[in-house]
C-alpha cells in the first residue's frame, strides 16, 4: 500500500537509479529520504533570482541626466517623483499597463522590452533596488524605489514589478 504522505510531496521513481524519490510540488525540489512534514511552498532562503521590469526616471542631477528620450534632461527631482507616482497610479487604476508605460516614458533602455531587466540574483542591482525586487510578490508592484545610479545624493526614481520569481537552484535525484 502507498504510503500517505504530507501536503505538497509526489512519490516519484527515478529512471537512473530506479529508487524511489520525493518531490516538493512548489519548489520541484526533491530528496531520498521520507518527508515527514507539509512541503513548503517557497524555500525559506527565498527565491535565488527574480526577473521584473522596471520603469527608471531621471532628473537634472541624476548622475547621467540624458537617455534615449531625451538628450538633455532638465527635469527637477520633485518633477521625476511626482511622474512616478502619477504612472503608478495609473497602473494601479488600470489606465495603463506597466510595460505600455515603460515603453513610452522609462529613461532606461530595457523600454524597448516593456521595462523588462530579464533574470537577476542577488548583488547585480544597487541595493535598494534589490531589496524591492525581491520582496515583491509576482505581479505587485512597488512604490517608488529611489536609488543612488553610482552617485550618493543623487537618487533616480523607479517603479519595479516583478515578472518571476526563479527558485532556488534544484538538485536532482
Amino acid at each position: 500500500a502507498d504510503e500517505e504522505l504530507p501536503t505538497g510531496w509526489e512519490k516519484r521513481l527515478s529512471r537512473s537509479t530506479g529508487q524511489h524519490y520525493y518531490l516538493n510540488v512548489y519548489t520541484k525540489e526533491s530528496q531520498w529520504d521520507v518527508p515527514d512534514k507539509p512541503a513548503e511552498p517557497v524555500s525559506s532562503s527565498g527565491p535565488e533570482q527574480v526577473q521584473c521590469s522596471h520603469l527608471l526616471v531621471k532628473h537634472k542631477d541624476s548622475r547621467r541626466p540624458s537617455s534615449w528620450r531625451e538628450e538633455n534632461i532638465t527635469r527637477a527631482k520633485e518633477e521625476a517623483l511626482d511622474l512616478v507616482k502619477s504612472y503608478r497610479e495609473q497602473i494601479v487604476q488600470g489606465k495603463a499597463s506597466f510595460a505600455e508605460l515603460a515603453s513610452r516614458y522609462s529613461d532606461c533602455s530595457s523600454a524597448k522590452r516593456g521595462g523588462d531587466l530579464g533574470p537577476f540574483g542577488k548583488g547585480a542591482m544597487q541595493k535598494p533596488f534589490e531589496e524591492a525586487a525581491f520582496s515583491l510578490k509576482v505581479g505587485e508592484l512597488s512604490d517608488p524605489v529611489f536609488t543612488d545610479s553610482g552617485v550618493p545624493y543623487y537618487p533616480t526614481y523607479r517603479l519595479i514589478t516583478l515578472s518571476i520569481n526563479l527558485p532556488v537552484t534544484r538538485k536532482s535525484c
